[in-house]
């Protein structure tokens, strides 16, 4: 279950046993830190905890500012400034070297946020969920969607939120001296996996995992069963040249061919064309995806620059995955990083100590 999911389940839980707890929600990061923007940990007055906005290293810090809002009914916004390279800091055990802000809030400000985002989510209609994080208004929430705000915020910021929600990540915002932070929420992005054979198990139990909407595609009814397919959510028999007409193809689908047949696949791939869809992930070798897209344009089916754009093929990174579970993990973290905007590749050459940057790296094939 999705970490959200967790939390949501878990207020609802307290909520309705009594048991007092307090919110943490990452509002603001800076330098390396482990969860970004929105990350969620909900702290009881016992000290037990559900989700993490860090390695577990601040566990123990956030555990008493948690006690002290449960106590005092009043939000607090705090930082963890671990950039510091003293005894002191790294006494934490971070090995961070970064900053993490929190607005650590009481359970009936918790528990008015997830009845706010459980709402949303189900609306099915992108918003933006605008976090104040000081003065007066410290720990109030605004909504704005692209046509409504359900609050009071300045024409300039509403403009900004709405370039945010555009965008469709989260963000930091400063206006006039007054910061937020901006939680873009909204139905969760889908997955459409056009073929079920064996090798499209994984790939919907990982992605389920992972919190998307998984359908699943085929002609062929035998294999569309609930079994074989427990995480989808839903299972569509189609022809593949009624894929368009079958299922949502929008900016937040994202589709992978794996259906093994030709035909089929050159079906759906036509099927996609000149569609919002924000990913297209084609199985096997890059020859005959070549030679989809030959046939394609042979048939007057020329895609456009936006559609080579999404197009991946191979599907998936670069790990040399082998076997159905590990090219499925291999796909979805392709997908992940499509969605979040980012190149993929090994974090130390960005982010690592300069003498490891850039290093080609040998690997013993014997050890595995």
């Amino acid at each position: 279950m999705p970490e959200l999911d967790r939390i949501i389940e878990t207020i609802v839980d307290w909520s309705t046993r009594d048991v007092d707890f307090a919110l943490a929600t990452v509002v603001g990061v800076r330098g390396s830190t482990y969860r970004g923007l929105a990350a969620r940990q909900l702290v009881g007055a016992d000290g037990t905890s559900v989700g993490t906005v860090s390695g577990g290293c601040l566990d123990g810090d956030l555990r008493e500012i948690a006690g002290g809002v449960i106590e005092s009914g009043a939000p607090r916004v705090v930082e963890f400034d671990l950039t510091a390279d003293d005894e002191a800091v790294w006494g934490w055990g971070v090995g961070c070297n970064g900053a993490t802000r929190l607005l650590v809030e009481p359970g009936a400000s918790a528990v008015s946020l997830i009845e706010k985002l459980s709402t949303l989510r189900a609306s099915q209609r992108p918003a933006a969920v605008v976090h104040m994080l000081d003065g007066p208004a410290m720990g109030s929430r605004v909504v704005v969607t692209h046509r409504d705000v359900d609050g009071d915020l300045p024409r300039e910021t509403v403009r900004e939120v709405r370039r945010v929600l555009l965008a469709s990540t989260h963000r930091l915002l400063e206006i006039d001296g007054v910061h937020s932070m901006i939680e873009v929420v909204g139905s969760p992005s889908r997955l459409i996996v056009c073929g079920a054979g064996h090798d499209a198990v994984p790939v919907v139990r990982q992605a389920a995992a992972l919190g998307f909407e998984v359908t699943v595609v085929d002609d062929r009814r035998q294999f569309l069963t609930q079994e074989r397919f427990s995480g989808a959510a839903t299972l569509v028999r189609c022809e593949p040249s009624e894929l368009a007409t079958s299922v949502v193809l929008d900016g937040r689908s994202f589709v992978v061919l794996m259906s093994h047949n030709y035909l089929r696949d050159l079906d759906y791939l036509r099927s996609l064309l000149g569609t919002d869809v924000a990913y297209i992930g084609s199985l096997g070798p890059g020859e005959r995806l070549a030679r989809l897209l030959a046939d394609l344009r042979a048939a007057g089916d020329e895609p456009s620059a936006a559609d080579l754009s999404k197009l991946h093929g191979p599907a998936g990174l670069d790990i040399g995955a082998e076997g159905p579970e590990e090219i499925a993990w291999a796909i979805l973290a392709e997908i992940l990083a499509v969605r979040r905007g980012k190149t993929a590749g090994f974090l130390q050459n960005r982010k690592g100590p300069p003498e490891l940057r850039d290093q080609a790296k040998t690997v013993d094939q014997s050890a595995g």
